[in-house]
């Protein structure tokens, strides 16, 4: 299966969906970087994405984006691939 990264931060509704789905999906381990406790970590994340809300998540090398774009991905049947499962 493929790695997991997702930023998030404490309370995040989108992001409790994204593990949800993940979960689903057989995902057991999602690397997990906290960025409303960190701004340079926030910072990081949105030169690296593009992107100012969480979640941001990538699988393997592939920013998949927010919890809308992971819900399409598996919509389109995309994600099971996507994971590698």
């Amino acid at each position: 299966m493929a790695k997991v990264l997702m930023y998030t931060s404490a309370y995040c509704p989108y992001c409790t969906n994204a593990e949800r789905l993940l979960s689903s999906k057989g995902v057991t381990d999602i690397e997990k970087i906290q960025v409303d406790s960190a701004p340079e970590l926030r910072i990081a994340m949105m030169a690296k994405t593009g992107r100012r809300t969480v979640p941001q998540i990538y699988i393997g090398e592939h920013h998949v984006g927010g919890f809308d774009d992971l819900r399409a991905l598996d919509l389109a049947g995309d994600l099971d691939q996507l994971l590698g499962a």
